[in-house]
């Protein structure tokens, strides 16, 4: 008697039919999904509210992105930018915080750095950085300290043995991004510096170093490049550090600041102090409770615009660059600054107090 199992062919129809039924009602509800989103954008407005004022780089970036993003959208709704500057957009933050609905009608354009200022319980933080939905960066930032040739100092070494007992570094204010970056390295390289604070900004800054009222100072690398190219150039100012866990491309023969660091503790203040905040610079988020269709929609939408030809032909006009962050990696970046041991939040704070 023959038991074997004789197998039948498998027609090409039941094939199709098998993952008609299969995968059929995932086509569908995308679908669907995508023409709901059509029908509740169609015609609407989506405001970006910018946390500073016109003309500066963070409205430049929002303006052009506006340009753009709409086609991105499903049902293609109109764009329009508006500003609110005050207090390194906190107030721009807090308002998106608290009295923005989150309809998936309304993008913040603020500092992602707040988050640090959060962490270190500045004064007029009334939000809480982590429950913002966040849907990108344009262009990570990369911090970097700077000296005018006239203090005599040419690298980390002969800094680190200077005889000059006090480097000084103009900064914004006490709690600004610059003045805790050089808080950050003082603390944990040891590095011989003071710290002059209360310039209006980085303009005012760099004229103090120009003129030789101060040695440097600490910013970010992307704007030092693109306002003091002639000093760069003729080597009246040069980059001493950079912050960050690689070289930036422009700077590979510069030292990273974590090299200077003695223990993992160091390494992780400078992390948190600095490297992270640098990243989501200029972050866009919506508040918090965004239902997760407008944020899939839109998280999807900005990432797509920052990579679109057109966007980024425009954003080279007007020397915008660009070297995204997607949603997902700000809110992991965001989140490293909260994760940090309570020993070192507090020696941080203390750096910043003192």
């Amino acid at each position: 008697m023959d038991l074997s199992v004789r197998s039948e062919p498998v027609s090409i129809f039941k094939i199709v039919l098998t993952l008609f039924l299969l995968l059929g009602p995932c086509f569908l509800l995308t679908k669907i999904s995508r023409v709901e989103a059509a029908d509740y954008y169609r015609g609407k407005t989506v405001r970006i509210v910018v946390g500073f004022a016109p003309g500066g780089g963070f409205d430049t970036y929002s303006r052009t992105i506006a340009r753009h993003l709409g086609r991105h959208i499903p049902g293609s709704p109109n764009l329009v930018v508006s500003n609110l500057p005050g207090a390194g957009s906190v107030i721009a933050a807090n308002q998106l915080y608290h009295r923005t609905p989150p309809d998936g009608l309304t993008i913040g354009n603020i500092l992602g750095s707040l988050a640090l200022s959060q962490l270190l319980s500045a004064p007029g933080i009334e939000f809480d950085a982590r429950r913002f939905v966040w849907l990108g960066v344009p262009a990570k930032q990369d911090g970097a300290c700077v000296l005018a040739s006239a203090s005599g100092i040419t690298d980390v070494v002969k800094w680190q043995s200077s005889g000059t007992p006090v480097v000084k570094f103009a900064s914004t204010g006490v709690g600004s991004l610059d003045y805790i970056m050089a808080k950050a390295l003082q603390s944990v390289a040891g590095l011989p510096l003071q710290i002059v604070a209360g310039y209006k900004g980085t303009a005012d800054a760099r004229l103090a170093i120009e003129s030789g009222e101060v040695a440097g100072g600490c910013w970010q690398w992307q704007p030092i490049k693109a306002t003091w190219k002639n000093a760069l150039d003729s080597g009246q100012v040069k980059v001493m550090l950079q912050f960050g866990s690689r070289s930036h491309s422009d700077l590979a023969h510069v030292p990273l600041a974590r090299s200077l660091a003695k223990s993992d503790d160091g390494r992780m203040l400078l992390k948190i102090a600095a490297e992270n905040p640098n990243l989501v610079t200029t972050a866009y988020a919506l508040p918090p409770g965004s239902q997760g269709e407008h944020v899939a929609i839109l998280r999807r939408a900005f990432s797509q615009t920052l990579q679109d030809r057109g966007f980024l032909e425009d954003a080279k006009k007007s020397s915008l660059e660009i070297n995204p962050l997607t949603g997902e990696e700000t809110e992991v970046l965001i989140g490293e600054i909260f994760n940090i041991h309570r020993d070192l939040v507090a020696q941080l704070r203390s750096l910043v107090q003192r």
